[in-house]
């Protein structure tokens, strides 16, 4: 049987909140070979199965050597080789890098900045209310409430939430020059090294990046600790934003299953899973590894050297979930692949899960009247950033 031909990563959408037009298609057949943006060729796999055992097999490598399936025309920012990227490390090096920030994301110390959590929530909502309709719920809630809560687990001082945003938006942009994330990195880092002097002097590991300052296990150097608290700060806010965001347009989209939850909010849990399922808020490409020997994955022989693309389209799998790409609130948990899987599964994802059952019970409780203020088909997406999401939604109540 002759092989498909290559096809180009399917990006575009016929409707913002549905996946990319063509990858139902490669769902069909499981797999199929793509070019991505860069140029570069690589398996895209969407079966759930296969997903997980990609991101799980060591036999695939998160290391990119500069020359990987890209979403941009040049070199990623995010997989540059600079000390402390834990993104493309793998083993050793990267457990080395990991564990001490895993001190700071244990599901008890997360659960314990819950009422903390709440409070912020409510004084953006607040605000919100004292402003009046229209809002715009980008710029009142999604993205000030993830960059506070993790600049409060880091130790971060207040009054630098704008330079977390600008960092975010050039580590992730996709037509950014690697020279605006430096330079912003370097005033970033400033800060951060200044707050970490401190808390070494003063022994404190009241937060994680006094942790990280007093830590004496790990052997991270200063750029290594640097590069991770700036990931951490820039990572911890980005994904958050964007899932509230498109949770936020999704439940308003869907006047039905957004009755479920003003039904019962007490099933804010599960209501949250199911959008973390629903929502493809990674890039189209999905998460990258590379084979470093010949790998089966499912129906295709991987060959050593060949790049393979974990699609997060994994989550609509009808092996795993009967109701494939049909939102349903009401019905029975799943397992998503909504924060990767695997050794590089998303550490911060309990933190990610609380703000998101604190935003999305907190909103629709408050405003129980909120709906959207234009179609969301009309709305501005973020295209242009390796995270999809809604550039502004704004509402009235």
């Amino acid at each position: 049987m002759t092989e498909p031909a290559v096809c180009p990563l399917p990006t575009t959408r016929t409707h913002p909140l549905k996946a990319p037009t063509g990858l139902a298609d490669i769902a069909a057949a499981g797999a199929r070979r793509v070019t991505f943006p860069n140029g570069v060729e690589s398996w895209l796999f969407t079966r759930y199965a296969d997903v997980r055992m990609m991101l799980s097999d060591r036999r695939f490598t998160a290391w990119k050597d500069g020359d990987g399936p890209e979403m941009r025309p040049d070199e990623s920012v995010v997989g540059i080789d600079r000390p402390g990227n834990m993104i493309i490390r793998d083993g050793a090096e990267h457990l080395r890098l990991r564990r001490p920030l895993a001190r700071a994301f244990v599901v008890k110390r997360i659960e314990a900045m819950r009422p903390r959590i709440q409070e912020i929530v409510d004084q953006h909502l607040d605000a919100m209310e004292r402003a009046g309709a229209p809002a715009d719920l980008m710029s009142a809630l999604c993205l000030p409430v993830p960059s506070l809560v993790i600049a409060e687990l880091l130790g971060v001082p207040d009054g630098h939430l704008d330079l977390f945003q600008r960092t975010a938006k050039a580590m992730f942009g996709l037509f950014n020059p690697a020279s605006e994330y430096e330079e912003l990195s370097v005033e970033l880092g400033a800060v951060i090294h200044e707050e970490m002097e401190r808390k070494r002097a003063a022994g404190d590991v009241g937060d994680l990046l006094g942790v990280l300052a007093n830590d004496t296990e790990s052997n991270l150097d200063v750029e290594e600790l640097l590069n991770l608290a700036i990931g951490l700060l820039v990572a911890g806010h980005e994904t958050t934003s964007n899932f509230m965001g498109l949770f936020a347009l999704t439940l308003l989209e869907n006047p039905e299953q957004l009755e479920l939850l003003h039904q019962d909010v007490s099933r804010v849990d599960a209501v949250v899973e199911e959008l973390l399922r629903f929502t493809i808020t990674i890039g189209a490409g999905g998460l990258v590894r590379r084979a470093t020997e010949d790998v089966q994955v499912g129906d295709v022989l991987v060959r050593e050297g060949e790049w393979v693309a974990a699609s997060m389209y994994a989550n609509f799998d009808e092996a795993m979930c009967p109701r494939g790409a049909a939102l349903d609130l009401g019905g029975e948990q799943v397992p998503h692949v909504a924060f990767g899987f695997g050794p590089h599964q998303c550490l911060g994802q309990h933190l990610a899960r609380v703000e998101l059952q604190i935003m999305v019970r907190s909103l629709f409780t408050r405003f129980p009247a909120l709906k959207l203020a234009e179609p969301a088909a009309d709305l501005p997406y973020r295209t242009d950033t390796l995270t999809y999401g809604p550039a502004r939604v704004p509402v009235v109540w």
